[in-house]
């Protein structure tokens, strides 16, 4: 992998080597569309929301009460509330015109004891001792965020405050856990991506080393062997030996997103391979068409291969946002554009699901049916974090809500890369970039619309190269990339490229094929035979009862697969398609060459885009649609 010397460092995730190198947020900036109203949303709106709900919840209060010795009566939070209160000034950093919460950074340097140990759960008078519980206590998985926070701090606005904090943290963990000592893991992974992101900040090896020697530790049975067994904290198998990701899904997202930044940093060719292996082995297997990832509720964890049933999936918005990470890191280190296919469609379909058009209700869990419609959360208390009726302004366990905060705050840099050859795009958006001597101009509709319009404002007098990602959604349809000079050509999905000399003016057109096509399911999926889903473009469709008739749930459609589905008024889309006759049977099954029911209604079945579920009250919905043919 060649080393990525130049560029900016406003960055999440910054590796010193890959195939390609990000932009950071000084360098391209999203303008209008979809995401941009998103980021609005998010600085104006999400960011204050998540920050009143931690002082009004106590969890902000911890760090004051643990410096005024009263921390062992007046805690308030799970064990992990110290991450919550990270992420949230991650993304504050990350979103530049929000501003810092300089007040709050003090109060947690405050809590800071001499050697570098923080937290505000354990190693007090009237509290466990520190590291008493690697199994649930999250301690490195807190440093992990703070960490990461305090990187955020340092590339966006100058080394403050939970930058030195951070750093301090970081330390402490090499003392304590590297050779010699606690050598052990934390039940929760994150502590990895951060101390190899500080490695890479700070240039300081014994961060990268302390990483290397947690995935390494990983898999040996170095955690009790709990309730949900060792997998569930993927303690029962080393990286290298895995074949799929298992065990909690979000542990097992953000370990592999470890595991890759430690292979890259190093050269570990064969750690790199192992990780891609697990991905591709999911992604065939264990995912959700949204992207998102985790059937299992009581575990949070993945099922089986082909285990997707879609009114139990858990689907937890944080998999969403690791999936993104994990995704995001092997597209660096590769080039490959199918892992930027991935983390759009999480993007779309799981993260921008969660929170609601104001920004201030979110989903943990993603259900791909609701069967019952459920009550409306009040807006002045905790909610159980698997509801899914509806979106929630906060859970007992809010961990979804600050990380989905920090993921728009960083979206940008998710969009666009370079390498010695010139500058691809992976994602789609009206934004403005400029780096390198390159300056341009995207212009479009997307998701809604699929042309993309790239104008050059400035480039270098030399050939370079501008590649866009024609997605894989785009197979069977007709993309088409036109070049400066009106040359026009099919294009497959993969990579499609333009190299020239560019001159100010030249615009390229991509033409995407976004239309309404049914998706059907693997067989093997049990829980879906026999139904079938849309999609179009990126996004996945789903039916809600809100756009029924009176009198009929989500349950009552039936569609005609042999019939294309169209565009409808307003983003939604019309699929052919009847509702079934209510009935009262006493026994749910019939032989199968009787003939069915009749239908009560014949009509078009409208769609609406799955993130947009949920917004206009309590309903039913789901995404995969049974057929009309009664087989």
């Amino acid at each position: 992998m060649k080393e990525n010397t130049t560029g900016s460092a406003v960055l999440p995730v910054a590796p010193s080597r890959g195939r390609l190198r990000p932009l950071g947020l000084d360098e391209i900036r999203i303008t209008g569309g979809f995401w941009a109203r998103r980021r609005h949303v998010n600085a104006t709106a999400t960011l204050d929301h998540c920050r009143d709900w931690m002082e009004r919840v106590g969890w902000t209060g911890n760090f004051t009460a643990a410096v005024e010795g009263r921390i062992h009566r007046d805690r308030r939070g799970r064990e992990f509330a110290d991450s919550d209160v990270y992420k949230l000034l991650e993304a504050m950093s990350w979103e530049t015109t929000h501003g810092a919460d300089p007040d709050l950074e003090t109060a947690i340097a405050a809590a800071q004891e001499p050697d570098g140990y923080l937290n505000t759960a354990f190693g007090r008078p009237g509290q466990q001792p520190r590291y008493s519980d690697l199994e649930w206590g999250h301690e490195l998985y807190c440093y992990g965020h703070l960490i990461q926070a305090g990187v955020a701090q340092a590339r966006a606005r100058g080394d403050g405050e939970l930058a030195k904090t951070a750093r301090r943290a970081a330390d402490h963990v090499c003392a304590t856990f590297g050779r010699g000592g606690i050598e052990r893991v934390c039940g929760h992974p994150v502590i990895e991506t951060a101390l190899v992101e500080l490695a890479r900040l700070t240039g300081e090896q014994r961060y990268l080393d302390q990483a290397a020697l947690f995935v390494d530790r990983r898999g040996h049975g170095t955690l009790a062997d709990g309730e949900f067994g060792r997998v569930y904290h993927q303690d029962d198998l080393p990286v290298r030996q895995a074949r799929v990701l298992r065990g909690h899904a979000v542990r097992a997202l953000y370990l592999a997103a470890g595991a890759v930044d430690v292979a890259v940093e190093t050269g570990d060719d064969d750690l790199l391979a192992a990780v891609v292996r697990q991905w591709e082995a999911t992604v065939a297997r264990r995912t959700y068409v949204t992207g998102g990832m985790g059937s299992h509720h009581r575990d949070e964890s993945f099922g089986d291969d082909f285990v997707l049933p879609p009114d139990r999936a858990y689907s937890e918005t944080c998999a969403g946002v690791a999936s993104v990470q994990l995704s995001w890191r092997l597209l660096l280190a590769t080039g490959e554009p199918r892992f930027a296919d991935l983390a759009e469609r999480t993007l779309y379909n799981v993260v921008a699901a969660s929170p609601s058009e104001d920004g201030r209700a979110f989903f943990y869990a993603n259900t791909l049916h609701r069967r019952r419609r459920g009550t409306v959360p009040a807006k002045d208390a905790e909610s159980p974090r698997a509801e899914s009726s509806l979106r929630a302004p906060w859970f007992a366990v809010s961990c979804c809500p600050t990380n989905v905060a920090r993921t728009v705050a960083a979206l940008p840099t998710y969009l666009a890369t370079t390498d010695d050859h010139g500058l691809q795009l992976h994602q789609y958006a009206d934004a403005e970039i400029s780096t390198g001597g390159i300056g341009l101009r995207i212009r479009t509709d997307y998701p809604s619309d699929g042309r993309v319009t790239v104008r050059i404002d400035r480039s270098p007098e030399h050939p370079w190269t501008l590649s866009l990602r024609v997605p894989a959604w785009a197979e069977g349809g007709t993309a088409r990339l036109v070049e400066p000079d009106g040359t026009s050509r099919t294009v497959a999905p993969g990579t499609a490229t333009v190299t020239r000399s560019f001159r100010p003016g030249d615009e390229i057109l991509l033409e995407l094929p976004v239309a309404p096509h049914w998706i059907a399911p693997d067989p093997r999926i049990d829980a879906v035979r026999g139904t079938v889903a849309v999609q179009r473009g990126p996004l996945v469709y789903c039916a809600e009862s809100v756009d029924l008739p009176d009198g009929h749930e989500a349950d009552a459609i039936r569609v005609d697969a042999s019939a294309a589905p169209q565009d409808g008024p307003d983003g939604t889309v019309v699929a052919p398609g009847d509702l079934t006759a209510p009935a009262a049977r006493a026994w749910p099954y019939r032989p199968l060459d009787r003939t069915p029911a009749p239908v009560a209604d014949r009509t078009g079945i409208v769609l609406v885009p799955y993130h947009s579920w949920a917004n206009r009250g309590p309903s039913t919905m789901r995404v995969w649609l049974p057929t009309t043919d009664p087989r």
